[in-house]
């Protein structure tokens, strides 16, 4: 359901559920931030969505309807195909004698959706409006239990003697119970919104895991006797040498689920107990997301619109592996793809297609490395060029080069923090004046759970938790936040310190979000529902850049661009912790090291 600002501020305020004042403040943030209002009044629990949804049906003269998913008979749903039933978000609940079909959808307004499902099923159709979460729980319909599913079409009736067994065609074949497996593996961890599976051979079982909103779940122990024809069938899928075992392989292939195409990147292990198996799963119809989107604010994006509108110079993003810096570099790619400018980028692998971009991936046994690449990007007119890492003294020599000759250079670093980096560029031979000269800012980021907006629940903190807070983010009593994170956290408003009782008129922090015991149906009971980054961003100021030919060393050039106002790791954290965006323990869970 998507409600227009206009309409939502007229539902709200005749159903007495705010004043045009009240709701100021969020349309203000609305236009700011170019979120639709619905988002911002739900996220600050104004009103639930159940309600809200209750209160536009009423409005909109549509029927509303809450449906227990059990009462959903399987031959009634499947009259909608789930491919279908999930894009539009509509379910079939009930079919009359007459043959009248009840659908029910979050959005029926949706004249396109609802025209092509009427076409779809039939014109005999009423149509209800329920919540989102509601058709979320029914759609769950179209898949049971990923393990009674696997347990369906696992042979095991072989017996498992602990020899390496022989894996014959039709155990891997199209329609083998094997194939089965591996496709309901893989529909299940898109479905759960998984980055990657793992497929790890143990003594007596394969357990296979899920990495979800960065942390590893287990979903289910296979008997250990399908172990070879599973991955049999992966490598075959994957263009693999299936009677290799002793030595890594590495392999890709696509596979299409619910009308979308994902590229899944296959790695294979050998170990102790077998060969494990990972796969990277890459959302191929990914769109570009803003900057904002992905959660930078305030001078941090002040600073990095202000480098990548340079027309030469480097830009660093770095972290540790599955932080997120190469979705950042395609956010900043796709904002500046345009048909006057050449992009061309050489990467290890090209995990997200951009149209328009020239896209190069390094290919070690051919001799293309990332400075064998970058050289030959130099020689094809760039004005914008990505490298996908610099490992090495002659990539980042190279990278320098190409900045002080015109060219605007992205790339990454595997480092702590921002401030880090600079140091690294002079470990690997780069001459202090020339990083000065040539690097306009540097990212540093993490990636934290975001908490689900359904399910999570604000509490008073303890006077010993705020203490921790300023103790760990070395803030002073009393202090606020505005001053060091600009004016948009005039919003919050909240202080630190002090001495009165947590919950009180004078408190620093008056309340923080936790995720709710249990979660909820929405976020598959986990508490939490995607990620979120959390930034800092140093520019590089005449002073810092003094720094740097004078041997600074990173704490010092640290404590530099606080000073002039740097939003630190943790304080962005801190503040997404106010704002109910994830929690402190997400927080320092990432940012201990940096």
């Amino acid at each position: 359901m998507r409600i227009l600002n206009n309409t939502l501020v007229k539902i709200l305020t005749r159903n007495n559920v705010a004043t045009e004042e009240d709701l100021k403040p969020m349309m203000e943030e609305a236009e700011r931030s170019s979120r639709p209002l619905q988002d911002i009044v739900l996220d600050a629990k104004l009103i639930s969505e159940v309600d809200l949804t209750k209160l536009f049906a009423q409005y909109a003269d549509i029927p509303y309807i809450e449906i227990d998913p059990r009462d959903i008979p399987t031959e009634v749903l499947n009259r909608i195909p789930e491919r279908i039933a999930r894009q539009y978000n509509a379910v079939i609940f009930q079919i009359d004698e007459d043959g009248t079909m009840h659908l029910a959808m979050d959005d029926p307004d949706d004249v396109l959706a609802t025209n092509f499902i009427e076409k779809e099923i039939g014109s005999n159709t009423k149509i209800y409006i329920a919540p989102h979460s509601n058709i979320l729980q029914c759609l769950e319909n179209y898949r049971g239990d990923v393990n009674q599913e696997l347990n369906e079409v696992i042979d095991v009736q072989r017996e498992d003697d602990g020899s390496d067994q022989k894996v014959s065609e039709a155990d891997v074949a199209e329609d083998s119970p094997i194939a089965q497996t591996v496709n309901l593996l893989l529909e299940y961890a898109i479905r759960s919104q998984a980055s990657d599976i793992h497929i790890e051979p143990r003594e007596n079982f394969v357990q296979v895991r899920y990495r979800i909103d960065g942390v590893l779940k287990e979903v289910n122990q296979l008997p250990r006797n399908v172990l070879n024809a599973l991955v049999s069938r992966i490598k075959i899928l994957s263009n693999l040498k299936i009677d290799e075992r002793r030595v890594p392989q590495d392999g890709r292939f696509k596979i299409k689920v619910a009308g979308k195409q994902y590229a899944l990147r296959v790695s294979t292990l050998p170990i102790t107990d077998g060969e494990k198996v990972v796969m990277r799963i890459l959302d191929e119809s990914n769109q570009a997301i803003t900057l904002q989107q992905l959660g930078y604010w305030g001078k941090s994006l002040a600073i990095i619109n202000s480098a990548i509108a340079e027309p030469n110079g480097m830009i660093l993003v770095t972290g540790p592996t599955g932080s997120g810096k190469s979705t950042s570099l395609f956010s900043v790619l796709s904002m500046l793809n345009t048909p006057e400018v050449n992009i061309s980028t050489i990467e290890d692998p090209v995990e997200y297609k951009i149209p328009g971009v020239n896209q190069t991936q390094t290919n070690a046994k051919a001799g293309m490395t990332f400075a064998s690449g970058l050289r030959a990007l130099l020689r094809q007119d760039p004005n914008i060029i990505m490298v996908g890492e610099i490992r090495d003294g002659e990539t980042a020599n190279l990278g320098v080069q190409a900045a002080l000759t015109g060219h605007l250079v992205f790339s990454t670093l595997h480092t702590n923090n921002a401030a880090t980096c600079l140091p690294r560029l002079l470990d690997m031979g780069i001459e202090p004046f020339l990083i000065a000269s040539t690097v306009k800012a540097v990212v540093g980021q993490r990636l934290v759970r975001r908490l689900c907006m359904n399910c999570r629940e604000q509490y008073v903190p303890t006077q010993d938790e705020i203490n921790e807070i300023v103790s760990l983010f070395n803030l002073k009593p009393g202090q606020t936040f505005a001053h060091i994170h600009d004016l948009e956290l005039q919003a919050i408003e909240q202080k630190v310190g002090g001495d009165t009782p947590a919950g009180t008129d004078d408190t620093t922090i008056r309340t923080l979000w936790r995720a709710h015991p249990g979660g909820c149906d929405e976020c598959g009971h986990a508490g939490f529902k995607g990620r979120v980054g959390i930034y800092e961003v140093l520019g590089m100021s005449r002073a810092i850049q003094k720094m740097i030919t004078s041997d600074a060393t990173s704490n010092q050039i640290q404590d530099q661009a606080i000073e002039e106002g740097m939003i630190t790791m943790q304080s962005d954290g801190l503040v997404k912790t106010l704002r109910g965006n994830t929690t402190l323990d997400e927080v320092l869970r990432v940012t201990r090291e940096s």
